[in-house]
């Protein structure tokens, strides 16, 4: 059975393209002028990739590099602060002197009487609503 001519005509667009293919692989490989200087990058200070090198070379010493989050400082569990509410019934608050948040006390947790505006230390504890102060003193 003869071939139609639409098939003839594809299969030689088909061999064209692959004798065209085959020709530019050939010249791409004859052809290459890239140099080493075309497939290097660098990475700058800030972090960026840029083509030129840089000027001087910084060393790094690899104890200082940190792996993982960063460690967490203990902080000092006594604060200070000044009594700023007192109430009859026996609560109050205290404004912290660092981060000027207000921290709900009660009498019990005093360990002498407190009047509205003495300077205190005490120490935080979470509670069901929140920061509560304990161990309340007066700071002379």
């Amino acid at each position: 059975m003869a071939d139609s001519f639409s098939k003839k005509e594809n299969f030689k667009k088909k061999i064209q393209k692959q004798k065209e293919k085959a020709l530019r692989r050939e010249d791409r490989k004859t052809n290459n002028n890239k140099g080493a200087e075309d497939v290097f990058m660098y990475v700058d200070e800030f972090g960026r990739l840029t083509s030129t090198p840089p000027e001087q070379r910084q060393e790094v010493n690899l104890d200082d590099i940190q792996l993982g989050a960063a460690p967490i400082i203990e902080e000092d569990p006594r604060k200070t602060g000044i009594v700023t509410f007192l109430s009859e019934k026996g609560y109050g608050f205290i404004t912290e002197d660092n981060s000027k948040e207000n921290i709900f006390f009660h009498n019990n947790n005093c360990v002498e009487p407190v009047k509205k505006g003495n300077k205190v230390s005490f120490e935080k504890e979470k509670s069901p609503k929140g920061f509560s102060a304990v161990e309340i003193q007066i700071v002379k």
